[in-house]
């Protein structure tokens, strides 16, 4: 956002957050969160249209604060009926949202960083590398954008069933944002989504798996790629932090932590790379007797790409070959491609780049929007 306006914008604050400005007027904690409904369930950003907060409290809240959401620059629709939205964030940046609608659900896949530094070899967004962390605002803003601009389905239910922080960056690298997020996504006084229906794909920052199953129960998707060590720390490069052992641990930990709970592994085909039955041998000796899902994504090329799609029929004997050692195996159908919309393809506008060597944290001076390094410590 690139807004220099000296209000407060209470957009994607948490539900506590809020009450501590309601506080401050005297105002008792159930205000916040009829603020919140409006905002998040009615789609309302005018303080004036909420009628049922009082009229002083609404005369502070124009005074004082705002709403302020991300301004979309483009929409893209596929032939697939795939919707792509590019979202500006600021300082001539922009993040890419995708919308993908099926049968029953409609998946909205978000961003969370202004491109991404673990510079995975095979994905776009980490080939246009690294700017900063979106806020929460910002995170927050595209699913509001996209439940009010699409239709509601014919039971009249909204058109976004599920969230997946499958977009621009890695959501982990960005935990106090993305974990602020999540819980509004799950607020009954918010979007009130099942835990079950919000997804958090992360590429393995092991430290922020263990933080995230005590905080916040969503489903957990990682992005494993490989199955030995070797062949991960050359196309996952933050497997040489924290290698498959350690990745793995921390993902059963987390699965104990909820009943039920099982790990989607991702799991992208990439041709002659990673896609032998030697390797889904080895895969399959890692998660079997785990709780462990394996999603196989058909590798989506983009400009300058070395890799290649594994054929369908190397997909579908990989696939196979998982399943006869007794693991759940899919695979993901490409959506989207026509507009550069599949996954591993989203890129946005990433200027004034900052390659955040691993194991350091990205902070952004609000005042210059720029972009400062600083040892992560959480």
């Amino acid at each position: 956002m690139s807004s220099t306006s000296s209000k407060t914008n209470l957009l994607g604050m948490s539900q506590n957050e809020l009450e501590q400005v309601f506080a401050a007027h005297d105002e008792k904690p159930f205000r916040a969160r009829q603020l919140m409904q409006w905002i998040y369930q009615r789609g309302v950003v005018d303080f004036d249209a909420m009628t049922d907060l009082a009229k002083s409290s609404r005369g502070w809240l124009s005074e004082e604060a705002e709403i302020t959401l991300p301004e979309v620059q483009s929409r893209h629709d596929s032939v697939d009926g795939t919707i792509k939205w590019l979202f500006a964030s600021g300082w001539g940046q922009a993040v890419e949202t995708v919308f993908i609608p099926e049968p029953g659900r409609g998946t909205l896949c978000i961003s969370s960083q202004v491109g991404c530094a673990l510079d995975c070899a095979f994905c776009a967004t980490g080939a246009q590398g690294f700017n900063r962390n979106l806020t929460s605002a910002e995170i927050i803003g595209q699913v509001w954008h996209a439940m009010k601009e699409l239709p509601r389905r014919d039971n009249g239910e909204p058109a976004v069933t599920n969230i997946v922080f499958m977009g621009m960056g890695e959501p982990l690298a960005n935990y106090r944002n993305v974990v602020t997020v999540l819980e509004l996504l799950v607020s009954d006084w918010a979007f009130g989504l099942s835990r079950r229906r919000v997804t958090l794909s992360t590429s393995g920052i092991v430290p922020h798996i263990e933080k995230l199953g005590d905080a916040c129960n969503v489903a957990l998707a990682v992005s494993l790629h490989a199955p030995n060590d070797e062949l991960r720390d050359s196309i996952v490069p933050i497997n040489k932090l924290h290698p498959i052992a350690t990745l793995l641990e921390a993902c059963w930990a987390y699965a104990a932590k909820h009943a039920n709970r099982f790990i989607t592994f991702e799991y992208v085909m990439l041709r002659g790379v990673n896609d032998s039955l030697a390797h889904a041998d080895q895969l399959a000796s890692l998660l079997k007797g785990k709780p462990a899902k394996v999603n196989l994504i058909p590798f989506n090329p983009f400009s300058g790409t070395q890799f290649k799609r594994s054929s369908a029929e190397t997909i579908r004997h990989f696939q196979n070959r998982l399943r006869q050692r007794g693991l759940v195996a899919t695979t993901r159908k490409t959506r989207g491609d026509d507009i550069d919309a599949a996954c591993g393809q989203l890129a946005g506008k990433v200027s004034d780049r900052v390659r955040t060597p691993l194991g350091q944290k990205n902070i952004v001076d609000k005042n210059t929007g720029k972009s400062k390094i600083r040892m992560a410590s959480a």
